[in-house]
């Protein structure tokens, strides 16, 4: 028998395409427009999530007998803050300029939807291993997605990929721009956040017309 079963296997493996958090259930959609103009916050903001929603859905999978119901939200609240706190700790320490660029986004963290929701929707009515496994899946999820619109944008947009000119150099003309290619400068601009993750949405739905009569 191996470590996962069928139905553990779909809790990792349902949010990265038929139950996507942000394609599909329309979540954590705030964070997915404001810090994906270039791939690397966006990465950091995927890892972020998955620890903080693993770790805390195993926490409150474990404390789930003794939350007094009418004190749950806030209990809920304190375990997803002090797992942004040291998310956010852990930045400053080792990538300062990064905790910097991403500042006040790291502590949204603690008011996104698929973070409560998971909480509320499995945590409390699950072992931590499964919790475990249902956290980590969301969060791939959300962070996929993260990924992919923080991929296009930076190339699309700057031409470049963690900063490194992978189009050439815009300057001195060399690379695509020798053949008169020039950047999209809306690709970095709030709203083609929105767009991009449109297209997403728009392409993974055409492609399961079940999900568009389920949703």
């Amino acid at each position: 028998m191996g470590l996962l079963s069928k139905k553990d296997t779909k809790l990792i493996l349902d949010p990265l395409a038929d139950d996507n958090p942000i394609t599909i259930q329309v979540l954590g959609i705030c964070s997915a427009l404001a810090i994906t103009a270039q791939l690397k916050p966006s990465i950091v903001m995927a890892i972020s999530v998955i620890f903080v929603l693993g770790i805390g859905n195993v926490v409150i999978s474990l404390m789930r007998n003794i939350i007094p119901s009418k004190i749950r939200i806030i209990v809920q609240l304190i375990v997803v803050a002090t797992l942004v706190i040291i998310v956010d700790q852990v930045l400053k320490a080792f990538a300062y300029e990064l905790s910097k660029e991403l500042s006040v986004f790291i502590g949204l963290i603690i008011t996104n939807c698929i973070i409560m929701g998971r909480f509320e929707a499995f945590a409390l009515g699950n072992g931590p291993w499964r919790s475990f496994l249902d956290g980590v899946g969301n969060a791939l999820g959300y962070g996929v997605i993260l990924i992919i619109v923080g991929f296009f944008r930076e190339l699309l947009g700057s031409g470049t990929l963690f900063g490194f000119k992978v189009l050439g150099d815009s300057v001195e003309k060399t690379g695509l721009y020798a053949i008169g290619y020039e950047n999209n400068g809306f690709m970095v601009l709030p709203p083609m956040a929105l767009i991009v993750v449109g297209i997403i949405i728009w392409i993974q739905r055409s492609r399961n017309k079940a999900l568009i009569e389920e949703n």
